[in-house]
């Protein structure tokens, strides 16, 4: 059998500064592994981000947004993606590039000079710390700021709505289920004045509400746009009675669901909050509030902002042996191959989120598992390449089909 020497080793001869083949060696495996880092990782963010932008849909049109509007918003939804993404093109990278390395036949020429599979390990760990870093600042801040300035930038969008909404002199329907009137409007200050609304969301009673004067404002961690109400009166119909009660401020609320369709924030939720804030949350009284559904959800999220980051150092040590097993595999074939392996890691890791968040198995157990099984399958199937005894997987396959074929070409 006859190999052809490898690019580095070539490299090495020609390089006039003499440097040492295995320093060489690292070097061109980092370079090689941040390009198919960044190719991935467009290719796979772009396919998120449209696919997002499709389910979105509604939201931007409802909103009626221009193209730096959408732009910016898709900027903010980028952290929260990411957190997925880097560990998919982390592991893409470190299989494609040893892939093509073990069909190239650079590994057996390697192994022939005199370096192991433990000293290519360089590059790839130091690749994967980097990926690693780059999703725990993610993880830890990168996705609270995206997801807190998404909420502002919707709440700010709706409330400039809201004020082209309530135009002055106008009996105002679009809301539903509300009737909304104003003498005047001032934008400047967002103040309303002889205000009337006509609130008919109850079904057993109908709210009209009188106020001399009020104000449009949001509430973020609602994803509420308030009717500030001063001064005022509220006339309640239930049947045929009607009561009367004067108030100081009534606020009344409208869900922005029902003003924009395809729009549904809600609370803020564990998963938009920072790692610090996370830490900070006050357990007694999110206890007493929210119950023990919010804190299991709280416990999960701490634990998930460390589960992917740990993924990245954990899914390229494991992509290494498996590209040795499926030696002679066709690039666009190794893709899918690897996709599926995420899959299947991913799949254990929602099945520890659903548990966690359920109560059924803790989130240290749950979360962890798919991480600790993926590292002890690649350290096992590192040290069996680097010995030799890996099966090249598709070498055996395609040996028994020839084998299968001479078969029924004798018979």
């Amino acid at each position: 059998m006859t190999c052809s020497v490898p690019a580095t080793l070539t490299l090495h001869r020609d390089n006039p500064l003499r440097l040492p083949l295995n320093t060489l060696l690292q070097r061109q495996l980092l370079g090689e592994l941040l390009h198919l880092f960044l190719l991935c990782l467009g290719s796979l963010l772009t396919l998120v981000l449209i696919g997002r932008g499709l389910q979105l849909r509604e939201l931007f049109l409802g909103l009626d947004l221009g193209i730096a509007d959408a732009v910016l918003l898709f900027v903010y939804l980028t952290p929260f993606f990411m957190l997925l993404v880097v560990p998919v093109a982390c592991m893409l990278s470190v299989f494609l590039t040893f892939l093509r390395m073990s069909t190239d036949r650079e590994l057996i020429a390697l192994k022939a000079g005199g370096v192991s599979l433990y000293q290519m390990l360089a590059a790839p760990l130091l690749f994967c710390l980097l990926c690693t870093l780059l999703t725990l600042g993610i993880s830890l801040q990168g996705l609270a700021w995206g997801m807190s300035n998404f909420r502002a930038t919707i709440m700010e969008i709706a409330n400039s709505r809201a004020r082209v909404v309530v135009q002055p002199g106008v009996f105002n329907k679009d809301i539903p289920g509300l009737t909304l009137f104003a003498r005047q409007v001032d934008p400047a200050d967002n103040r309303l004045s002889q205000v009337i609304v006509e609130d008919r969301s109850r079904k057993d009673a109908t709210l009209t509400i009188l106020a001399p004067t009020g104000a449009i404002a949001t509430d973020e961690a609602h994803g509420e746009l308030l009717f500030r109400l001063q001064n005022g009166r509220l006339y309640k119909t239930e049947g045929e009675q009607v009561s009367v009660l004067g108030f100081g401020e009534y606020v009344v609320r409208i869900d922005l669901s029902q003003m924009f369709k395809g729009l549904d924030l809600g609370e803020v939720k564990p998963k938009e909050l920072s790692w610090s804030q996370l830490r900070a949350l006050p357990l007694d009284e999110a206890k007493a509030s929210l119950g023990d559904k919010y804190l299991r959800k709280v416990a999960v999220e701490l634990h998930k902002r460390w589960v992917f980051p740990v993924a990245c150092l954990v899914l390229g040590l494991f992509a290494m042996p498996l590209a040795c097993a499926f030696e002679g595999l066709h690039r666009q074939f190794g893709v899918v191959l690897a996709l599926l392996m995420f899959l299947v890691y991913y799949s254990l890791l929602s099945f520890g989120l659903t548990t966690g968040e359920a109560g059924t198995i803790p989130p240290l157990v749950g979360l962890w598992m798919p991480n600790a099984l993926f590292l002890a399958t690649g350290l096992w199937g590192l040290r069996l390449a680097a010995h030799e005894r890996t099966p090249a997987i598709v070498s055996l396959f395609s040996h028994s089909r020839l084998i299968l074929r001479r078969k029924r070409a004798s018979a």
